[in-house]
């Protein structure tokens, strides 16, 4: 007779684990409640990666609250280092944090360029407070592209700023030592 004391209510069929190593799945199984019967491909790229013995040191070892995000983690790396056995999830950060600043260089471009924008339009309004207040309500009707030295033409071409980088980078960053890096 199957004992049912067990943590998390689960069906009576085997978790994910226990089928893929073909053994009996126990009431106290420890990779029953993270590893469900109808993820089997989540255990396998696990116990490729990690193998069976380290995950289940690895989760005893871990508080039992802490348990299912770090199955989450390892099923993340494991994923990433199936995808790329060099770098792993690291190259999926070094690719963000790529692209994260190509990001900000935009971001300093517009508001460089929108600067100069409103700087053309504020010069060319009379003195007058009525007059420049008048003026404000005309300025929907500017074009920015045109006054602004095409604000969405070029917006993000690489050969308009090119000076501001250099072969590791923007200058002054260090990211040099990720992989994927420019």
């Amino acid at each position: 007779m199957r004992n049912h004391h067990h943590q998390e209510p689960r069906s009576s069929s085997s978790c994910a684990a226990c089928k893929f190593l073909k053994r009996r799945c126990t009431s106290n199984c420890i990779f029953a409640p993270h590893f469900r019967s109808d993820e089997p491909k989540k255990f396998a790229k696990v116990h490729k990666v990690f193998g069976a013995s380290n995950v289940s040191k690895i989760l005893t070892e871990v508080p039992e609250e802490q348990r299912e995000d770090t199955v989450n983690s390892l099923a993340y790396e494991a994923e990433a280092r199936l995808r790329d056995p060099v770098y792993g999830c690291i190259g999926a950060i070094a690719l963000l944090q790529r692209r994260m600043v190509e990001l900000q260089v935009d971001l300093a471009l517009a508001r460089a360029r929108l600067a100069r924008c409103t700087a053309s339009v504020t010069s060319s309004l009379p003195n007058s407070a009525s007059a420049s207040i008048a003026g404000m309500e005309n300025l929907g009707e500017c074009e920015f592209p045109v006054a602004c030295g095409g604000l969405i033409d070029g917006f993000g071409s690489n050969d308009n700023n090119q000076s501001e980088w250099s072969q590791d980078g923007p200058a002054g960053s260090d990211f040099g030592q990720f992989p994927y890096m420019f």
